[in-house]
């Protein structure tokens, strides 16, 4: 497991290296860029509790996950789309398991009992059940159709699109018609809009640069060291992926703001499987050598499922403690686990 940890250093500096055509550069030099990047995008946008839990985890999840759509889309063109399919699986689970379990779990060190909203969270794991939906009937369908591709792909189109409309209806509930009353916080200086969302525009596009030298050096690296392309994908390129989220949820729940800490975790898992997805299965018709569809592999879908099923239970009673995040935190464990140890091509 340890070269887990390596693949970011050594995707990135591969490409450097083959651009500027000189030794491949010290570990230490990229890495830091890399951070830096994912905590200005983190800190910027943890000032988005001056709009309230809902919209401030929306602005986190929005500009964190244009990372996402630019990496698929550069992965797409290249030729990678079970690449990118499994990027979208492990954001998926890892904004569920990892980033909420991680802010459960610390936050619960400071408070022993932390509440949030149970009709936001009834909805976003309501939200999740139908990404969960949209990952089965494609693998079923593909099973009895006998691999007729034609019909799959319509199919997998109208899916998407069904996905999206039912994300922006979403957006429609949460933001108006149960558009939660919020104050904003006492502060002893002014928040600066314009400024603040620059800034997040630009640490985005920075993030989302970093991110493309390392998964254009993925495939040879991955071959290096011997590691499964679906592995890679789901572990590694989404919590590189998913690092703002981290530090921003972690930090309201920090704070004793569970209810921002939610909206950013499960929130960026609903944005992914409901409008990053079907995003790039329509971008794929344009610049991939061939659309993208949504049959996933068994296992991603196996545990796609567990994931929203151990959210669901944990958060259907409004409240939270650090032992329901070390419990997430062991579901994702054993996950990743079964993602490094299954052989490649299953």
């Amino acid at each position: 497991m340890g070269n887990v940890l390596a693949i970011g250093d050594r995707a990135a500096h591969g490409l450097v290296d083959r651009a500027e055509g000189r030794a491949p550069a010290d570990d230490a030099q990229l890495r830091p860029h890399i951070t830096d990047a994912h905590l200005l995008v983190g800190n910027v946008v943890g000032d988005a509790e001056h709009f309230g839990g809902a919209v401030g985890g929306l602005l986190n999840a929005t500009f964190g996950n244009i990372a996402e759509v630019i990496i698929g889309a550069l992965a797409l063109r290249a030729g990678f789309p079970d690449l990118v399919k499994a990027s979208l699986t492990g954001s998926i689970i890892g904004n569920t398991l990892l980033v909420f379990g991680l802010a459960a779990l610390v936050g619960g060190l400071r408070h022993p009992l932390q509440h949030f909203d149970r009709t936001a969270a009834s909805l976003s794991s309501t939200m999740l059940l139908l990404s969960v939906v949209a990952l089965v009937v494609p693998a079923v369908f593909h099973s009895l159709s006998r691999h007729n591709e034609g019909p799959e792909l319509r199919m997998d189109t109208e899916i998407a699109v069904v996905l999206l409309l039912t994300y922006c209806a979403s957006l429609v509930f949460t933001l108006k018609t149960h558009k939660q009353p919020h104050k904003a916080p006492p502060s002893t200086h002014r928040i600066n809009v314009s400024r603040s969302i620059a800034v997040l525009v630009g640490a985005t596009a920075g993030v989302a640069w970093m991110s493309e030298l390392l998964v254009s050096s993925l495939s040879e690296t991955t071959k290096a060291l011997g590691m499964s392309e679906l592995f890679v994908g789901v572990v590694v390129v989404a919590i590189i992926g998913n690092a703002a989220e981290h530090y921003s949820a972690v930090r309201m729940a920090i704070q004793g703001k569970m209810d921002a800490a939610l909206s950013i975790a499960v929130g960026s898992s609903i944005q992914i499987a409901l409008m990053v997805t079907p995003l790039l299965l329509f971008l794929s018709y344009a610049i991939a050598p061939a659309p993208m569809n949504l049959l996933f592999t068994e296992f991603e879908i196996v545990a796609v499922g567990f994931a929203v099923l151990t959210i669901a239970m944990i958060s259907h009673d409004g409240e939270t403690h650090w032992m329901e995040g070390v419990q997430m935190l062991a579901v994702y464990a054993i996950l990743v686990l079964g993602f490094y140890f299954l052989p490649p091509g299953k």
